[in-house]
């Protein structure tokens, strides 16, 4: 597994960078998809925020393909996914008393969520 060494990091991520990768990697979902995500607890790393697991949203758009951080953070291989922006109703997260007019998108990768 490629390491990013200290020195390439202003290059590759930095003043415009991006730390897309350029992988041909099927995307599971596509804009407009409904999805729940994942109520995982796991002992290590993970970007997947506490209070959106289990809750529904719907794909906004797909970032492209990065290399996945929960399997990376532990040197467990890049495990190459797509990071998807994700819409969840202030409703779905907080319930009846929240705003039923506004929305939040969280960037998840695809291991954090699964179809409706």
């Amino acid at each position: 597994m490629p390491i990013l060494e200290t020195k390439d990091v202003e290059a590759r991520c930095l003043k415009g960078g991006s730390c897309r990768l350029h992988e041909e990697v099927t995307p599971g979902f596509k804009h407009g998809d409904a999805v729940v995500a994942l109520n995982i607890n796991p002992p290590t790393h993970t970007r997947l925020p506490r209070y959106i697991r289990g809750k529904k949203g719907i794909v906004d758009r797909d970032h492209g393909v990065f290399v996945f951080p929960d399997t990376s953070a532990e040197r467990r291989g890049e495990k190459p996914q797509h990071c998807y922006s994700v819409k969840f109703s202030f409703l779905e997260l907080w319930g009846r008393n929240a705003s039923q007019n506004d929305w939040i998108y969280i960037d998840l990768f695809e291991d954090y969520i699964d179809k409706i």
